[in-house]
């Protein structure tokens, strides 16, 4: 189906699996992209991970763990078995699933695909699926998903297989005879070239003090304090706002609201990303900065303009001390 526009690779997982112990899976992973990359002329924003069962479970972890990686992913009769790091990011998903699968439920596949509902925004729901004795299967798009991150589902009146046949009730059918080869290459070229929502990397000045949002001592350390510092364009000034509503650091760690406080001063910190509300804020026109879960604004501490003045959530009132511009 590709006709010569794809470049595939097959990798075999240790003593057949991807337990991803450690992370090593995903590593290996990661080891992969850059022999081919290293080699072939490659899209980088057209890269899909699929695999079954065990392969979809690994499928799954990409999507967590490099969804900014990958463009999308197919999960055929997958559940978490590879682990999920991260996890909080939208990514394009199709998850397949049969019916009667006897080795991994079809209601993992289920709680695998509603993570992504999530992460993209779309509107929940309960997919229609097929009757048992059916044999026949139904893909449901879903609605309301934010624009380049589709979520689908296809759920079949089969069991444990990545190439159900409408019409037979064997698992073990000839591949190219299977629906489920043209509803994922579909799926994955409706999605173009680019990425559909690039994040902005930068610092962040403010604009009351001329001085930088800065993670203090340049630790990476969960608990560090943010404060302002003179802009010196080091990586604890770097910050990326992602489209889950994240403003990240150093990759992995985000602004974060102390222990989901709403108080006017509680201070703002850096703690591995988790997906809860107090990671999450929102860029207002008007240069402030808004912590979703309190609802209060990135605040300098007093109006302060010193290095070291700590940063910390106030009630929004317009202040220079809460107003951020790209530096």
């Amino acid at each position: 189906m590709s006709n010569n526009t794809a470049i595939f690779v097959a990798p075999q997982g240790l003593n057949n699996g991807w337990a991803n112990s450690g992370g090593e899976d995903v590593t290996f992973v990661d080891d992969v992209i850059r022999r081919i990359e290293a080699d072939l002329c490659v899209d980088t924003a057209q890269r899909f991970a699929l695999g079954f069962s065990y392969g979809g479970g690994m499928s799954y972890a990409l999507a967590c763990a490099r969804a900014s990686v990958f463009r999308a992913v197919a999960v055929y009769a997958g559940a978490q078995l590879s682990g999920c790091s991260g996890g909080t990011e939208p990514i394009a998903y199709i998850g397949l699933h049969g019916l009667r699968d006897p080795v991994l439920n079809i209601s993992a596949g289920r709680s695998l695909r509603d993570r992504f509902v999530r992460n993209n925004g779309c509107t929940p729901q309960n997919p229609p699926e097929p009757a048992q004795g059916s044999l026949t299967h139904i893909v449901t798009s879903y609605s309301g998903c934010r624009t380049g991150y589709p979520v689908a589902w296809a759920a079949f009146d089969a069991g444990h297989t990545p190439g159900p046949v409408d019409g037979r009730p064997g698992d073990f059918e000839p591949g190219e005879n299977s629906w489920t080869r043209s509803v994922v290459w579909n799926f994955f070229t409706q999605l173009g070239g680019g990425d559909p929502d690039p994040p902005d990397t930068g610092a962040l000045r403010g604009t009351g003090s001329g001085r930088c949002l800065d993670v203090s001592g340049a630790s990476q350390a969960n608990g560090a304090q943010a404060q302002i510092w003179d802009c010196n364009g080091q990586p604890n000034q770097q910050w990326t706002a992602t489209s889950a509503g994240e403003l990240r650091v150093y990759g992995g760690k985000c602004l974060d609201v102390n222990g989901a406080g709403t108080a006017d001063g509680t201070a703002v910190i850096i703690w591995d990303c988790n997906g809860q509300n107090n990671q999450k804020w929102r860029l207002n026109a008007d240069g402030t900065i808004t912590a979703v879960g309190a609802n209060k604004c990135l605040d300098v501490s007093g109006y302060g303009t010193a290095n070291g003045t700590r940063v910390h959530i106030w009630t929004c009132h317009g202040g220079t001390n809460q107003k951020w511009t790209p530096a």
